[in-house]
């Protein structure tokens, strides 16, 4: 009786998907002989091309090995890694070619992203329980830790980006979205004095922790700084001259911009713009735009550590400003 591939992709890699899982599982071991190329083509009813490639793409992965050139054995035990983030971006694209360029060919890493769905969050973690070796996920929130995840050994957990809430008993790389944000602030006083007024672009709504807010006050009340806090800049809104910019969302970098340009106000000049998190573009435009942010690669290489080592980490990644012409 004929069983029936599920998962996303080619019957290929369906196939690949379901022998690499059985592998990571135990199911078989280093040295286990495969299934036949027969056996298989008959119990998923799939030709035997499919089944061939299959094994060959096993086998780039040194996943499998070949004996004669006719039967396959397990090469290696491989690991089945899950990778959960919260949205697409430039930098989370970095981390994760970080991470996948520190594995080992016979490492398999599902990538998905929760785009901020506490449904689909929880559906991830809830169907993927007991199927990886390790999860790699980045919270649904920064303030609370999600009770889906509990579900989760607490050895095979690592923690990304967010870690508002209490975490001591989990491994974790994350960032300081206060403290941090004060200190690097701090460190270009300096630079900001010239200006008469900060201003923290950050929607209310976004999931952005907005506990930063009170970070970038604090740092304008201690150093005496007018300060205004906004939800956004629009196609409307005016850039104030003289005034620093710290800007979250990118589409808002992209109208303080456009806004600026037909003003005529030069960035850099008549008022200063700090964007979070680096993006290959802002080296480019104008003078360039000077970012604030962690190190996503650095994130990438110790959650790489993490899977190999299998070892237990907690370290806050420390918050950099790049400076360019901006401000």
């Amino acid at each position: 009786m004929e069983s029936e591939l599920t998962g996303k992709g080619t019957k290929v890699q369906q196939l690949s998907d379901y022998i690499q899982e059985i592998i990571a599982l135990n199911n078989l071991k280093s040295g286990d002989s495969l299934p036949s190329i027969n056996q298989l083509t008959k119990k998923f009813g799939v030709s035997r091309d499919t089944v061939f490639k299959s094994f060959l793409d096993l086998k780039s992965r040194g996943a499998i090995d070949s004996i004669h050139g006719k039967s396959y054995i397990v090469a290696s035990h491989t690991k089945n890694i899950l990778l959960v983030l919260d949205e697409y971006s430039t930098f989370k694209e970095l981390l994760y070619n970080t991470l996948i360029s520190k594995l080992p060919p016979s490492y398999n890493v599902d990538l998905w992203f929760h785009q901020y769905n506490e449904h689909l969050f929880n559906k991830i973690i809830g169907e993927s329980i007991g199927k990886y070796n390790k999860y790699l996920v980045m919270n649904y929130d920064n303030e609370k830790f999600s009770d889906s995840l509990l579900k989760i050994d607490k050895k095979k957990l690592l923690l990304l980006d967010f870690g508002g809430f209490d975490k001591a008993e989990y491994s974790y790389v994350c960032q300081d979205f206060e403290d941090f944000l004060y200190d690097s602030l701090s460190a270009i006083k300096k630079d900001l004095l010239k200006y008469k007024k900060m201003i923290y672009v950050l929607n209310r709504g976004h999931k952005h922790p907005q506990r930063s807010k009170l970070a970038f006050s604090k740092f304008c009340l201690d150093h005496n700084f007018e300060f205004e806090i906004l939800d956004e800049i629009t196609d409307k809104t005016m850039i104030m001259k003289d005034c620093f910019y710290l800007v979250v969302k990118q589409s808002d970098v992209v109208n303080i911009i456009k806004q600026s340009r037909n003003q005529k106000l030069k960035m850099g000049h008549d008022f200063g713009l700090l964007a979070y998190n680096e993006n290959p573009f802002y080296e480019i435009v104008e003078d360039g735009i000077s970012s604030i942010g962690i190190d996503w690669s650095e994130m990438g290489r110790i959650a790489s550590e993490f899977i190999c080592l299998d070892q237990a980490v907690q370290t806050y990644l420390p918050t950099v400003i790049t400076s360019r012409g901006s401000f």
